[in-house]
């Protein structure tokens, strides 16, 4: 592990009819929140400890903590803390899960962050971990949920900023923006680019492909997702789609979720990372942000063997990734159909556009005001 979460975890195999799809979900959810969780949270409380930073913060209602999964992300952290920084983050909230690499060793020097560790299976329990951290750290304000190789843009970023995008969402009452998640990757051969640094991965890897996304309404029972979905609110223009596939389904076999939470307002009624992707008790806004995933960055064939070995998660998408590249070594993601991501100022129109976000006309008109 990296400290990213692989969204394929998430991502149940279709359902043979919506109603066999409905109530398997249902049951499963219900049997492990009723059951699972009481005794998981238990053992997470056992095993947590504060590893450095702030143990408590004195923010404004209008500032926004970052809670984040880490395990050896320091090849990721200059970036990441700058890109949040800058977007306007006021506290960072890092939940370890046994970085032996210099995360732990770097965080520490950061007067705006604060480590929290649990060494126990974070395949088992990251929800609990962040929505932990988030309760703490954000409880009656915003949290930003973003994984290590994850860049967070919007459209209007450049007129609004965070705050101005907060703003709009309180205004209108909504309690969580969704985001796509956009497959980052360059035109050349991955095992080429196995070695760049992070900064170096933010300036090649500037190709996309949406050509093989597959978009399911948010209430449809084939997400595998209802038990958490269908206790969220959401928009009537446009509806929110649930996304799954894109060029790892297409390249991989993967059916790997694109579809996430990853802003949430932390209120009394709204439970909090209940999983990888989802919030549940949100009103969904009627626009959503971009996630751009670099998973194919910081050498992905020796990430994959490692948490293969591992067993992190028996999702038996690494196992896919790692056939692919054992059968084609120089294995690229880039052909005809990738198109290239020009920058926050037009990235995210041009994937409105494209229908890869949903953004309503109310939102594009306040932004333009």
């Amino acid at each position: 592990m990296t400290g990213t979460t692989d969204p394929s975890r998430t991502a149940a195999p279709v359902p043979t009819g919506p109603k066999a799809g409905r109530v398997l979900s249902r049951l499963a959810g219900w049997f492990d929140s009723k059951i699972g969780l009481p005794f998981d949270r238990l053992r997470f409380r056992i095993s947590l400890r504060h590893r450095s930073g702030p143990r408590k913060i004195d923010l404004p209602r209008e500032a926004v903590t970052v809670v984040a999964l880490v395990r050896d992300g320091a090849y990721y952290l200059d970036v990441f803390l700058a890109h949040y920084r800058a977007l306007g983050v006021s506290h960072f909230v890092f939940c370890d899960t046994g970085s032996t690499d210099g995360t732990l060793a770097q965080l520490a020097q950061e007067p705006d962050v604060t480590v929290l560790q649990s060494r126990l299976p974070w395949g088992r329990f990251e929800n609990i971990f962040r929505g932990y951290a988030a309760r703490k750290f954000s409880a009656d304000r915003w949290c930003l949920f973003a994984d290590m190789d994850e860049i967070l843009e919007f459209e209007g970023q450049a007129q609004l900023g965070l705050s101005g995008l907060l703003r709009y969402l309180n205004q209108h009452e909504y309690s969580a923006m969704m985001a796509q998640m956009l497959e980052m990757f360059p035109q050349a051969p991955l095992r080429s680019v196995a070695q760049q640094s992070y900064p170096e991965v933010q300036r090649s890897f500037c190709h996309y492909d949406i050509s093989a996304v597959c978009a399911l309404d948010y209430h449809d029972p084939a997400t595998g997702l209802g038990f958490f979905l269908s206790q969220n609110q959401i928009p009537d223009a446009p509806p929110p789609k649930m996304q799954f596939g894109g060029i790892r389904g297409a390249v991989f076999g993967e059916r790997c979720c694109l579809s996430k939470h990853p802003l949430v307002f932390i209120g009394a009624d709204i439970d909090p990372a209940v999983h990888p992707h989802l919030s549940t008790g949100v009103r969904v806004a009627d626009t959503m942000a971009l996630l751009k995933h670099y998973k194919f960055a910081n050498d992905p064939m020796a990430r994959d063997q490692a948490s293969l070995a591992a067993v992190s998660i028996p999702h038996g998408e690494d196992a896919l990734r790692v056939a692919g590249f054992t059968k084609k070594p120089d294995l690229t993601l880039w052909s005809q159909t990738a198109q290239k991501y020009d920058g926050p100022e037009t990235g995210p129109a041009a994937l409105r556009e494209a229908g890869f976000l949903q953004v309503s006309a109310r939102y594009l008109a306040e932004i333009a005001d």
